[in-house]
Order: C-alpha cells, then structure tokens, then sequence
C-alpha cells in the first residue's frame, strides 16, 4: 500500500511526451522531437572553464545547505541589478534546479486545505507541487483572453482560502509575456487579500520582437515582502541537466526553505555551483546573445512555417522557445459530431504519421493545445514544422 498523496499526482506530461518519442525512436522509427524544455547549444566556454578549473582543483566537499556564500552573493547583485532593488545573500537559496526551488516554496508556504491560484494552461508540476503540499489549485481559464489571466476572474477566484498565485512569464507552455498593467493588478490583489506571489521567471531571458520581460517587484516594489522569485539556469545556459536554479525570497522564508532543504538535498551539485559562480564572475553576455539570437532565428522561420496552417492561428509565441497551437478550429467537426477527439489524438497521429513528436495540450490542462518546442537544431526544426503543417492540414 503507497501513501495515498501518491494518487494526487502521476508522472510529468511533458515527460510522458518526450519518453513517447524516445520509444518510437528506438523502435527503428524516424522522429523528430519537439518536446523537450531545453535548448539544443553548446555549452558556454566560462562553464566549460569553471567546471574543468573546479574539478581540477579538488572540489568534492559540501557547501552550505542553499549554496555557496559567494553564489549567493553574486546571485543576489544578479537579483537586484533584475529587479532595481537591493537583495542581499541571505536572501537567496541555491536549489537542484528550478523544480526542487517550487518544491521548497509549496512545503514552506502551503498547509492542507489551502488554494493556491493557477492559471491556465499551466506547467504540469505547478497543479502537481500544489497537491503534494495538501492545498488545492484552483484554475482560472484563460484562452479567451489570449492566455493572459484578467484581473476580473483572478479577483473571482480568490476566497478566505487563497494562499498563493502562481505567475509564470514568460508562460510555459504559451509563450505568453505578461504586461506591466497585469502585474500590477496582481500585485494589488495580492496586497488587498494577503496572499503570496509565486513568481517564476524561468524564461525571463527570451522575450520576443516588442514584448519584454518585467519582474512583478519592479512594477509593484510593495509586494516584494509577499514575492517569492523562481529562476534557473537551464534555459538561459542550456544547462538543463546539470540542475541548478535558485529562490529569493524573504530573509525568514529562505531560512526556513533552508532548514527543509537541510533534509531533503542538501547542497546543490558542488561543481555545478562552482560553474555558475565562474560564469556570473566571468561572462560578459555574449553567450546568452548567441542563445537569444538562435532562437529569435528559430522563431521567425517556424512562424513562417506555421503559417501555413489552415485550420490553425499562427501562435504568438512572445516569450520563451515554445509555439504553442489553438486546435479549437482544427477540432470543432469532430466534437461537433460528438466525437471526443482532442489534443491527445493530434499527438498521436504527428507521431505515427508525420515522426513528429509535440506535448499535448492536456498535459497543461488544455485538451485543444499543442506545444512544440524550437529550441532544437534549424534544420530539425524546419523539416518537422514541414511535415506537421502537412498532416494538420489533410487533418479529417
């Protein structure tokens, strides 16, 4: 017999996704995969140095339980340059990637019978950490407003129960940037109900064509004290195996994540610290303009690609390295008709037909979604948008 918080939650959608693709694969079949949340790159030459300098130097030893001193120290000049406020390193915890730093937000944060806000769609773990904490999620729709929540259903959403918000921007798996109008009036309701902001800002570092990325506390510096920020390196780095990400927080929120990380991880991966360290004292940007650049290329002349959709709107992808597709046009005929096809066939039929591998939409919470990634190599990239527009388009 399991631990019945074990039938709250099951195995990672976008990882169904991507081991779907990886067992056609070995099957002898030919796929394309467009489901990783990673990008295709090189790594970085002050990674690549900081690592070989650490290892050579003999680090093997524990550092302190939420990282190095000076980690957090250069991650906290990193926050305030962010946010245009001073953070300091007691301030800051070092966590194994950004899901171990949501992790520690939900224990510390959460108690059973708590609700915590989600849009949707939404990341598949936010719902998932929700439950193992005991709390509910309660999810506000908002496909009809171009992914975007708006304030009139967040404000419906909030009860005496409400502990949290979780606002993801850039939005995985939308793409969508929210604007500074929208997170004030977050902060505001955050404020006047006393609830937390739970604020990820993994892809903050990709924002597209006129769209920018603003930290909720530089827009509203009053709700800094109820923020809790989310960050990692796995995107801006493409590092998403080596694991590291980071919370900051206030002082007596991060010291308690650290008493609970004290028995869960400890310390993140020493050499990956080292690395980051190396990299934050050492890098003058060039490699994230590379990134950017990449993607900003990848993203152009998949649109192009895209349009060519005739049942499908050309998405907005703002943000992020994801195109995430409306299937509401492509699939009304058949739930017309009764049927009750939806993202999950889509999935299946790219697959099978075209060797193109996607993520559902209902691994997000919507059946009539579809999310590609581009942040794999162009040509890759070009050839499985070709052969998706191909059989969408002959889609009956």
């Amino acid at each position: 017999m399991l631990a019945q918080r074990t039938t709250l939650f099951g195995s990672s959608g976008t990882a169904a996704a991507r081991a779907a693709a990886k067992a056609a694969a070995d099957a002898g079949k030919e796929i394309i995969d467009l489901t990783a949340g990673e990008i295709w790159s090189d790594l970085a030459p002050t990674i690549r140095d900081g690592a070989i300098d650490a290892i050579n130097k003999g680090v093997n030893r524990y550092t302190d339980t939420v990282g190095m001193a000076e980690l957090r120290d250069a991650l906290a000049r990193k926050v305030s340059v962010e946010t245009s406020q001073i953070w300091t390193a007691d301030e800051i915890a070092v966590t194994t990637g950004a899901k171990q730093a949501l992790f520690n937000t939900a224990m510390v944060l959460l108690n059973p019978g708590d609700e915590v806000i989600v849009p949707a769609p939404y990341w598949t773990t936010f719902p998932a950490q929700v439950l193992i904490a005991g709390a509910k999620p309660v999810f506000v729709d908002t496909r009809g407003n171009g992914f975007v929540p708006r304030l009139e259903d967040l404000k419906s959403a909030i009860t005496g129960k409400t502990r949290a918000i979780i606002v993801n921007t850039p939005g995985n798996p939308t793409g969508v940037v929210y604007d500074r109008a929208t997170l004030a009036g977050i902060a505001a309701l955050a404020i006047e109900h006393d609830f937390w902001v739970i604020f990820d800002e993994c892809y903050g570092a990709f924002t597209h064509s006129t769209h920018i990325h603003h930290s909720i506390v530089t827009v509203a510096p009053e709700v800094r004290s109820r923020t809790l920020i989310i960050n990692v390196f796995s995107k801006t780095l493409a590092l998403t195996g080596w694991r590291i990400g980071y919370l900051a927080g206030p002082r007596d929120f991060i010291s308690t994540v650290k008493a609970l990380q004290s028995h869960t991880t400890s310390n993140p991966n020493v050499i990956a610290q080292h690395t980051v360290l190396a990299h934050l004292e050492r890098g003058d940007g060039s490699y994230e303009n590379q990134l950017r650049a990449q993607l900003a290329s990848a993203r152009q002349q998949g649109l192009k690609i895209l349009s060519s959709l005739e049942r499908v709107p050309v998405p907005r992808a703002q943000g992020g390295f994801y195109f995430y597709l409306d299937l509401s046009d492509l699939l009304r005929p058949t739930i017309l008709n009764g049927a009750t096809r939806n993202a999950d066939d889509v999935v299946h039929t790219l697959l099978s037909r075209a060797g193109v591998a996607g993520v559902s939409g209902t691994a997000f919470g919507d059946p009539l979604g579809l999310r590609l990634s581009y942040g794999i190599p162009l040509d890759r990239l070009k050839a499985g948008l070709g052969q998706l527009v191909e059989t969408l388009n002959a889609w009956e």
